[in-house]
């Protein structure tokens, strides 16, 4: 079950907890990993501990022309991807009135942009395949919103319409598009919260606690699979029913 062996799969924000934890899963399915980000070092300290099958692509999605290049980069290595999943994003927060147009636009480019440029990359040689798939790793926030984040929350929310709407277009060639929309998961993002913030959350948390990377992997994981096969256009929210959706 959950083989994924000879599959290609390329993971943006490889560098980041949440996604070194998806890279982490999707090799121990025995796929082989294209693993892009900004920090060389990180990305070099998990080709070590995985060891084989892993290739490195330095890569900063604020730049579409680095965008552009790196699905091409990828399958001269790799020959190919069967696998896309867009984990990489930021926050600038700030109040709408406050809100600078740099900060809009710096969350657009690379929460929104670059999974929409790379899925339309990936997804030539996929339709040739006759098989893919594509998670776009989304938010809880992009369902209930989240006051200083209407650049992220719109970004989150925007990754939903384009993961159903290519789900629909992709389906015939046996290629699913799906979203994980994580709620608070502990990663360098959630540690900034005061720790009077997070009591509180964990409080309006039914399962009394934040998640952990390797449950957001786990179902990413689950969608990559062969036996996933019949989920496509769907969020899969994993927040420890912080919001029921």
């Amino acid at each position: 079950m959950f083989d994924l062996s000879n599959k290609v799969a390329l993971v943006t924000g490889a560098t980041g907890a949440i996604g070194g934890a998806i890279a982490r899963v999707l090799h121990k399915m025995g796929a082989i990993l294209a693993v892009s980000g900004t920090r060389v070092e990180n990305l070099e300290n998990l080709a070590n501990d995985l060891s084989e099958r892993v290739y490195l692509f330095a890569c900063n999605l604020s730049s579409l022309d680095a965008v552009e290049e790196l699905v091409p980069n990828v399958e001269r290595v790799c020959q190919k991807i069967d696998i896309l999943v867009n984990n990489a994003g930021i926050t600038r927060d700030s109040l709408l009135m406050r809100m600078s147009d740099e900060a809009w636009s710096d969350v657009m480019t690379i929460n929104l942009e670059a999974p929409f440029r790379l899925m339309r990359a990936v997804s030539k040689r996929m339709i040739r395949e006759r098989w893919g798939r594509i998670v776009n790793i989304s938010s809880i926030v992009g369902s209930v919103g989240n006051p200083g984040q209407s650049n992220y929350a719109a970004t989150k929310s925007g990754l939903f319409g384009l993961s159903k709407s290519t789900a629909t277009e992709l389906a015939s060639r046996n290629i699913t598009v799906n979203c994980v929309a994580p709620g608070f998961i502990d990663s360098p993002m959630v540690e900034q919260i005061s720790a009077a913030h997070r009591e509180h959350l964990e409080k309006n948390i039914p399962l009394g606690r934040v998640g952990k990377p390797e449950e957001v992997a786990a179902a990413v994981g689950f969608l990559c699979s062969p036996e996933a096969s019949y989920i496509t256009g769907h969020v899969l929210h994993v927040n420890g029913g912080m919001a029921m959706i």
